[in-house]
This record gives structure tokens, sequence and C-alpha cells, in this order.
């Protein structure tokens, strides 16, 4: 990786995808500018941070070099996203902007960017570990090796997947908003161990060393969820009593309309 990298706001996530990079040598923290907000971000990221990669606060005079940069990274909130100006000084149809931003689509980016090729991508909190996932849509007229250079910038920190851009909202359903719904879920299992007398932590523990191996064993085995449910599922059993509880309850319609209410929010912002 040789091209000069402008990130456009340098958060967790930001942080996430470029630090794997550093960290491996794909790329020179002296191609790395980073423009953040405020002056208390820099000098957190001047003082803390383990490279020695160019940092502007945005609206300083040097701050205007990001632009410069071939490829740029945008990963500020949405709602900041009117504060972005785009400089004309370099106009060039090899101008990339790559976008993290929720809900944003293409034609916004493209209409903001006018002067860049732009793409979107979804990922999700797990890439701050190294796990993530990661969402593609391409804009129109890149050419592969700008793919290839895009992805490269992902492969370290999650897996890659490419999608139309209308699969994208139900992407960030499932893998970005999916975590706090899993957390919920760990959390609640948790509380009945709780309840049934075991200490907190111990229980929160079982619950997740439980999660973990069953998703092992389901990937591993290539079992069947239905697969799986039959083989811990006996008559009359402990488990079936389980099952019809969340059954009646609703769970698994309340969970599918979580999914379905968080893709549509997502549209929303289109």
């Amino acid at each position: 990786m040789t091209s000069k990298l402008a990130v456009i706001g340098f958060g967790n996530i930001a942080k996430a995808i470029i630090t794997p990079l550093l960290d491996k040598n794909l790329i020179n923290p002296k191609d790395v500018y980073c423009l953040v907000n405020t002056k208390k971000s820099l000098e957190n990221i001047r003082k803390n941070y383990d490279h020695d990669i160019n940092i502007f606060q945005a609206n300083s005079l040097e701050s205007s070099i990001v632009w410069e940069c071939k490829v740029k990274l945008l990963s500020v909130k949405p709602q900041q996203l009117k504060n972005i100006v785009e400089s004309n000084k370099n106009q060039n149809s090899r101008n990339l902007l790559v976008s993290i931003l929720a809900g944003v689509s293409l034609e916004k980016l493209v209409e903001r960017f006018p002067n860049h090729k732009c793409v979107r991508v979804v990922t999700n909190i797990p890439i701050t570990i190294g796990k993530g996932l990661t969402g593609i849509t391409w804009g129109g007229g890149i050419e592969e090796n700008q793919k290839k250079f895009i992805k490269t910038l992902f492969e370290s920190s999650s897996k890659i997947y490419e999608f139309p851009e209308d699969l994208l909202d139900i992407f960030l359903a499932l893998t970005s908003s999916g975590p706090a719904i899993i957390g919920l879920i760990v959390e609640a299992l948790s509380d009945g161990g709780l309840s049934g007398g075991l200490q907190k932590q111990l229980s929160e523990e079982l619950v997740m060393e439980m999660i973990l191996g069953t998703v092992s064993l389901i990937k591993d085995t290539n079992l069947t969820t239905a697969e799986l449910k039959n083989m811990v599922t006996s008559p009359g059993g402990t488990t079936i009593s389980a099952l019809r509880v969340l059954e009646n309850k609703g769970l698994r319609s309340a969970l599918i309309e979580a999914v379905i209410s968080a893709s549509n929010r997502s549209k929303e912002f289109h």
C-alpha cells in the first residue's frame, strides 16, 4: 500500500481500521493524514497513539492537506457530515472517498463530494478486536485496483462482504445493531442464572462460554439450528419447557421485528 490516506474523524472504529495496517507496516505512518474536531482529541492522539501519524484539527490552516490525499476515509458521526466541506483545490478523477457513516447513501455522498468516486461501507464494533464484519457497496467508475486497495484497508480487522446498496441496511441491522441485541440476551440469560442462585459474574461467564461453544459447534459441524435444537431437546424435558416459554412470549417474532426495525431506521437516514 503506497497511497496517502486521509482519515476524517479518528474515533474507535477508524483507529480499529488504521492501526492494524500500521502495526503490520502495510502503510507508513507518514502517509496517514488524520483530521479531528477538537484540540483535546488532537493532543490526546499525539500523546497516546502508538504511531506517529500526521494529525490536524479541523478548520486549521494545515487541515486542507487532507484533501490532497487520493483516498479519504470518512468516519465522522452522521450528524457531523454537514460540517465536512470538500476542497476543490485538487480535482482528480481518481480521488476516492470511503464512508463508514451509518445510513448515509451513495447518492448523498456523491452529491456532497462531487470530485470523488464514493464507496459506502458498513462495519461493526467487533472490528475493534479484529473480528469485524464489513459490507461494501461500490459507487460508479471505481477501478479493480482501487477496489483491491480499499478492501486491503479492512482485511486486517474484519471479514469483507460486497453487496448492492439495497442490502446494506439489513446488513447493518444484523451486524451493527446485532451486538447490542446479543449483549441484551447475555444480560438476560445471566440474570436468569442470578435468579437461580449463581453469582452474577459467574453467571455471565457461563452464558458467554455457552454461546461461544454453541456457535463453534454449529460452524465446525455444519449443524443446522433445527438439528442443534433436536440434539438438546428431549420429550417433557427442561429445554422444551424453556423453549415453550420463549415461544409463548414471542421471542422469535420480537427478534425478527427488531432487525427489521433497525433496517427501516437506517433507510430513514438516506
